[in-house]
């Protein structure tokens, strides 16, 4: 077995907006959003070993190696498949992530960090289990996994499972983080989160007339996403994604992105990225052998 080390992208998306129309009893909460892949994001590095070992051999600061996505997807995928007698599944692999991505900024890094390794791993190990199976797998590690298993930009709707394909304009973007990380759970917690939004269809949305619903709650709690908010809309239409902590501020070429950025306040992190409505990580892994 060669000890060939793979390399697969693990993009960030962007809520390009998102509502809230209300919350379930069983404490979740229905949504709507729009899903689009950043040309940004983590790398992971994958081997197959034949000690039937899943080894992560970058460990992530303060995150057990039993509460790291990466290791959780890795385990999901082989029980599956054990549990569908396919012998493969007894092949390992060995891990390695570079990551990029801030955590707790709405980017997706996690979720995105899982997909990659479901496909990455379906590939080298050969499994063929289809896309549909792999975001089911997904779904189980965390709403946003399934976008970014399918890799095609989306409007989300229920929790977030129901996709439908999406091909919002591919705009340039400069997304920025004041030095502070953000709770998905206490968003969504908040007595101040909006829980009514009337719902959208597909063929009604304009997105620069959307919101973010969870950015109201957030800018109440977290004054340096409020201030850096305010700051960034005088020059671009800006918003937040996600549960935050991440703004991002829209423009038609990377030259205006670039310009913008170079004004940011001191310690604000910050990156200039292309909006695709596909992930690159569809050619990555068929471009394996």
């Amino acid at each position: 077995m060669s000890t060939k080390f793979y390399s697969f992208p693990s993009p960030a998306k962007l809520n390009l907006f998102l509502h809230i129309n209300g919350q379930r009893s069983d404490g979740y909460h229905e949504l709507q959003t729009l899903f689009q892949f950043l040309d940004h994001g983590d790398t992971i590095d994958i081997s197959v070993n034949k000690s039937a070992n899943i080894n992560l051999l970058t460990p992530i600061k303060n995150v057990a190696d039993r509460d790291n996505l990466l290791i959780k997807a890795a385990l999901l995928l082989k029980t599956h498949t054990i549990n569908n007698a396919q012998v493969q599944a007894q092949l390992g692999c060995d891990i390695k992530i570079t990551k990029v991505l801030p955590m707790g900024g709405g980017l997706g890094g996690g979720s995105s960090n899982a997909a990659t390794v479901l496909l990455a791993l379906n590939k080298l190990w050969q499994l063929n289990h289809s896309i549909d199976i792999l975001a089911q797998l997904g779904l189980k590690l965390g709403a946003d996994v399934p976008v970014f298993v399918r890799g095609f930009a989306a409007f989300a709707e229920g929790v977030g499972e129901k996709l439908s394909p999406a091909s919002p304009t591919e705009y340039w973007y400069l997304v920025s983080k004041p030095a502070c990380s953000i709770s998905t759970q206490a968003v969504f917690q908040s007595a101040e989160l909006p829980r009514n939004t009337p719902k959208i269809n597909l063929k009604q949305i304009k997105v620069e007339q959307c919101h973010n619903d969870c950015q109201i709650a957030v800018i109440k709690s977290h004054p340096e996403v409020a201030n850096l908010l305010a700051w960034l809309v005088e020059y671009a239409p800006s918003r937040m994604t996600g549960t935050g902590a991440c703004l991002f501020s829209r423009f038609t070429t990377k030259a205006e992105a670039l310009t913008l950025q170079l004004k940011l306040p001191k310690g604000v992190y910050s990156f200039v990225a292309k909006g695709l409505n596909q992930s690159p990580l569809v050619k990555a892994i068929v471009a394996v052998n």
